[in-house]
C-alpha cells in the first residue's frame, strides 16, 4: 500500500479493499493524513470496483489463495479495471497461462482467458514470506481484451460448456459432447462441423474462441 500511495502521489487515488477489522484500524490509523487513501472495509466478492474510483482504474492485491478464482472473476466482470497484477500460487499462474494442448492448460484457462490476456511475469520463492508458505507463488499481468471471444450476457452458459467438457477432456470432442450435452451422434457431429471443430479433438486442444463458436451453436437452436 506504502509503494502504490507513493508511485500514484498526491494527483492519483489508492483505495484498498480489506475484510479484516484489525487490519482496517491499522490502514486508518497509518493513513489518516493521506486524502489520497480510502478505505472499503468488506469482503472485497461483494465489494463494486467502479463505484470506488474513476476510470479508467487499475488493480493489483495479494490476493487469498483459496479464493483466487472468485476474486478473478469477479475482477473480469464489467466494468473492468484497464489492467490487474495480482500474488497468486504458482500454479494457478502457470494455468491461467498455459498454452493451448499442454496438460496445466484446462477449465480455469479458457474461461480466464476468453475475456483477457494473461502472463505470468515472474516468480516468488516460499522464503520471500515470514513465515514461508508451504507452496511457491508467482505474479501474474490480467489485461481484459477490447474483443473478448464471450459477452458478459453469455458467460454462465460458456463458462458451464467449458466446465463440463473439460470434465471429459481426455475424451474425444464428438464423445464428450454427446455426454455433456445429452445429445445423440448425428447431432453431435452437426454441432461440431457448425462451429468447425474437429470430431477427433479433445477439449484441452481447443482454443477459447473455439468454445465460443460452439456455444454460439448450441445457442442457436
Amino acid at each position: 500500500t506504502d509503494e502504490l500511495l507513493n508511485r500514484v502521489g498526491r494527483s492519483g487515488r489508492v483505495v484498498a479493499f480489506e475484510v479484516d477489522r484489525d487490519l482496517c484500524e491499522r490502514l486508518r490509523t497509518r493513513y489518516s493524513e493521506r486524502s489520497e487513501f480510502g478505505l472499503v472495509e468488506g469482503d472485497v466478492l461483494d465489494a463494486d470496483f467502479s463505484s470506488h474510483v474513476d476510470s479508467p482504474f487499475l488493480l493489483a492485491g495479494n490476493i487469498p489463495y483459496n479464493i483466487t478464482t472468485p476474486i478473478l472473476f469477479k475482477a473480469l466482470e464489467p466494468p473492468r479495471a484497464e489492467r490487474m497484477v495480482f500474488l497468486v500460487q504458482r500454479e494457478v499462474a502457470e494455468r491461467l497461462a498455459a498454452p493451448v494442448g499442454t496438460k496445466e492448460y484446462g477449465a480455469l484457462t479458457v474461461n480466464a482467458r476468453a475475456v483477457a490476456d494473461i502472463e505470468m511475469v515472474f516468480g516468488v520463492p516460499a522464503k520471500a514470506f515470514n513465515p514461508p508458505p508451504k507452496v511457491e507463488s508467482a505474479v501474474i499481468r490480467v489485461v481484459p481484451r477490447a474483443s473478448p471471444d464471450v459477452g458478459p450476457a453469455d458467460q454462465p452458459a460458456f463458462r458451464k460448456l467449458v466446465q463440463a467438457l473439460f470434465s471429459l477432456r481426455r475424451k474425444q470432442m464428438h464423445r464428450a459432447l454427446r455426454s455433456a450435452r445429452g445429445c445423440d451422434a448425428p447431432t453431435a457431429t452437426s454441432y461440431l462441423e457448425r462451429a468447425g471443430i474437429r470430431a477427433t479433438d479433445r477439449p484441452e486442444v481447443l482454443t477459447p474462441a473455439d468454445f465460443a463458436r460452439l456455444l454460439d451453436v448450441l445457442q442457436s437452436e
